[in-house]
């Protein structure tokens, strides 16, 4: 009973992310390719491929479980065994990706870091504002 309550928690604390999963893969990637190669963590390229598959497979079961929903009975309503039992069925199987997320999903941060923290000609480092400058004169 814990663990059924334990994935349904964790899909519906997943389910804002997951529509904006896709552009933070990508953002990644993106930002891990401009990385200098001596600020790279070599696991952050095996954890966005975890997050990317993972992704996937969440999206499949996510469409399997609307094909689900839409066979069932039109008495089959949340509450009901039929209905319950197949929502905890669906969260069951999204579980081990739901735990992939949460597992690796910090790479999505430590990438974004260090972008924020590389030198890049996109981004020069910016010029110190009157006020700094004045204050560093005195």
């Amino acid at each position: 009973m814990r663990a059924s309550q334990r994935d349904a928690d964790t899909l519906t604390a997943f389910e804002p992310l997951r529509y904006g999963a896709c552009h933070l893969l990508a953002t990644a990637e993106t930002q891990l390719a401009l990385l200098p190669e001596n600020t790279v963590q070599s696991r952050w390229v095996y954890q966005l491929g975890v997050l990317h598959a993972a992704l996937d497979q969440l999206d499949e079961l996510h469409e399997q479980w609307l094909q689900t929903r839409a066979a069932l009975p039109t008495a089959d309503k949340p509450g009901t065994p039929d209905f319950d039992d197949a929502l905890a069925e669906h969260h069951a199987e999204s579980w081990s990706y739901l735990d992939d997320w949460a597992t690796h999903g910090k790479a999505l941060r430590e990438i974004n870091s260090a972008a924020r923290r590389a030198r890049s000609p996109l981004a020069p480092i910016p010029a110190p504002s009157r006020v700094q400058r004045s204050a560093a004169r005195k």
